[in-house]
């Protein structure tokens, strides 16, 4: 028995040692994974619909809305899935069409070789004192979302699910943040290399996972948890509709999210877990409030969102 997983090429490190294992010992079968990017699996499911070969689908989550409009997605329910009764609250969307897998998280990262004090708060990256030294994500970058959210909140003093509709008020925000501003980057490595060299002094708004990665391998770099909280980025994962093996594709989102898993997975990639029976890594942050983004409000806007920043953030 074969079971093909559609996933992005940066989660074929975690799939092959952590996850494929343990559902081909428990099955029996073996797991194919093809690494690309969120969109290409939703084009191959396009392509296929009438023949899938995909059976699982590792994506983003605002990939994962066109993907239920267009009727692609199989849902997960609790008899299929099991685990599913077991996430977090905010882990399971539209009814079962996906669920999470992870959470890999937004903070500050920075240089503690020119920043002595860690950042503490999302207005840290506003203050004059940064002039020319903080590099944020562009809004073509997913992890640049939670720098508009922020602003918004930090402009409105509304809570985050109020806030973050407030988009005027987060561009206003935002355009003050430009004389501190290094780069905007679409480009993470570049970003990395600014910051590890000392040019720049934070990312605002960095993905743990990368982070806590170049930390690891030594590099200057470390990240904090503002005391406003972080955000969850999204790690998706469903059912393909039509596919071949749907037991055993239940079976492979099964595994991925039982406690076993989750507490190796959680650790191999620096993010948080999403089964609540799953201990939170050495070092990931907790007690904090982790806001959540609406990803539809999100797929429904972002275009727009980005021609603005195009045009009011230009350096």
């Amino acid at each position: 028995k074969e079971l093909v997983v559609g996933g992005a090429a940066s989660h074929k490190n975690f799939v092959e040692t952590v996850i494929a294992p343990a559902v081909e010992r428990k099955y029996g079968c073996k797991i194919v994974f093809e690494g690309s990017r969120s969109l290409v699996n939703l084009e191959k499911m396009q392509k296929n619909k009438d023949k899938q070969y995909l059976s699982v689908v590792m994506m983003d989550d605002p990939v994962m809305i066109p993907a239920v409009a267009e009727g692609l997605l199989e849902p997960l329910t609790v008899a299929k899935v099991p685990n599913l009764a077991a996430l977090k609250p905010g882990t399971i969307h539209m009814d079962g069409m996906w669920c999470n897998y992870l959470q890999p998280w937004l903070g500050i990262a920075y240089n503690p070789q020119v920043m002595k004090t860690a950042p503490t708060s999302w207005a840290d990256a506003y203050d004059p004192k940064y002039k020319g030294r903080v590099i944020l994500p562009s809004l073509q970058n997913t992890e640049g979302l939670a720098n508009l959210f922020m602003a918004a909140q930090l402009a409105t003093g509304k809570p985050m699910a109020e806030a973050q509709k407030d988009i005027d008020a987060a561009f206003k925000k935002l355009v003050t943040i430009k004389p501190n501003l290094l780069t905007a980057y679409t480009q993470m490595p570049q970003a990395y290399n600014l910051m590890e060299q000392g040019e720049g002094y934070m990312i605002s708004s960095a993905i743990s996972q990368v982070a806590l990665e170049r930390k690891a391998a030594g590099a200057p770099v470390d990240i904090a948890v503002p005391k406003e909280g972080i955000f969850a980025m999204p790690s998706g994962v469903a059912l393909v509709r039509g596919a071949p093996q749907p037991e055993l594709a239940a079976g492979y989102i099964n595994e991925m999210i039982s406690p076993e898993v989750q507490t190796k997975l959680s650790a191999v990639t620096f993010s948080l877990p999403t089964n609540k029976d799953t201990p939170v890594p050495p070092g990931a942050p907790t007690g904090v409030t982790i806001h959540g983004i609406d990803w539809k409000f999100v797929a429904d806007n972002r275009a727009d969102w980005v021609k603005r920043w195009d045009r009011d953030m230009a350096m």
